[in-house]
């Protein structure tokens, strides 16, 4: 079901390619909801350094194969004063050790732990690396960030959010 603002194009069977717009324009739709993220994610991020929430933000972005906050996120971070270089390298972090702090890397092992629960749950040793990295309140807070960057990616990948377009 569209809006009536998405443009129609044949169905994609193949699973893997989206040739066509957003499905919908979900904010406009269910403004609620929109406004209940906004305000979640400026509440999540309170207290976290700004370079670092867009690190965690388009590491999980990447897991969750989210182009719209992709796009978002990495010109955020660009404007946060993060380096190319560690954009760049952010798929690759376990193995570009040199170019992010232990803290940077719990946050990090914490995003993906969050964001891919393969096992059902968050690996005690990925738990404890983030909490010494992080004081109780700011742990809290990274925890929701990382939870709320995974609704804004769900909210995005289904209904298709164009990169570009806010």
């Amino acid at each position: 079901m569209t809006n009536g603002n998405a443009p129609s194009a044949p169905p994609d069977t193949s699973g893997t390619h989206h040739g066509h717009g957003p499905r919908m324009r979900w904010a406009t739709l269910a403004p609620e909801a929109f406004k209940a993220m906004v305000a979640l994610d400026a509440a999540a991020t309170k207290g976290l350094d700004p370079a670092l929430v867009e690190l965690v933000k388009i590491r999980a972005s990447q897991l969750n194969k989210c182009a719209f906050c992709l796009d978002m996120h990495i010109t955020d971070a660009r404007k946060a004063g993060e380096t190319e270089e560690r954009i760049h390298l952010l798929n690759a972090w376990e193995e570009a050790a040199g170019y992010y702090t232990e803290r940077d890397r719990a946050a990090l092992a914490l995003t993906e732990a969050v964001t891919v629960l393969t096992e059902g749950f968050v690996p005690d040793a990925v738990y404890e690396r983030a909490a010494a990295h992080f004081d109780e309140t700011e742990l809290a807070h990274l925890i929701a960030l990382i939870t709320t960057i995974n609704a804004w990616n769900r909210f995005g990948v289904t209904t298709r959010m164009t990169p570009g377009q806010g």
